[in-house]
């Protein structure tokens, strides 16, 4: 089942990369949609109110109860750029349950560390998503 919502996710993303007029803010309709579809009574807040340690663009919770966060960049954004930000390294302080993507790529944090990748796909040629495919995540 998860295959099916990842290939709707993706299929939004295409769609709205092939605009040529996306940002970072356009994919995260998507991304709520997909994330609040792989648990029962999850919700994904975009824009969620300012935290100690800054603003990440979703909080990920179960009614009232924070689980996560998430930091979005623009699709080709470089997250390895993106980890060693000073905004990055507050929130890996900060929060102990931590996703960065740039939508098409998932790392995941916790505690500060660096737990695993999930990459979903990849821009070929002429803008279109490559899917991957049953490729293993990478691990620490």
């Amino acid at each position: 089942m998860p295959t099916v919502r990842i290939s709707q996710y993706l299929k939004e993303v295409q769609k709205h990369l092939n605009s040529g007029q996306a940002t970072e803010h356009t994919y995260r309709p998507a991304l709520k949609t997909l994330i609040e579809s792989l648990a029962k009574g999850i919700t994904a807040t975009n824009e969620p109110k300012r935290v100690e340690c800054g603003a990440p663009d979703f909080v990920v919770s179960r009614g009232q109860t924070p689980l996560g966060y998430i930091e979005a960049k623009d699709i080709g954004k470089n997250l390895d750029e993106a980890e060693r930000t000073d905004q990055m390294q507050r929130y890996l302080e900060s929060l102990n349950n931590l996703i960065l993507t740039d939508y098409l790529e998932f790392r995941w944090y916790e505690d500060g560390e660096y737990r695993m990748t999930a990459q979903l796909a990849t821009v070929g040629a002429e803008g279109k998503l490559r899917k991957l495919k049953d490729e293993p995540a990478s691990q620490s």
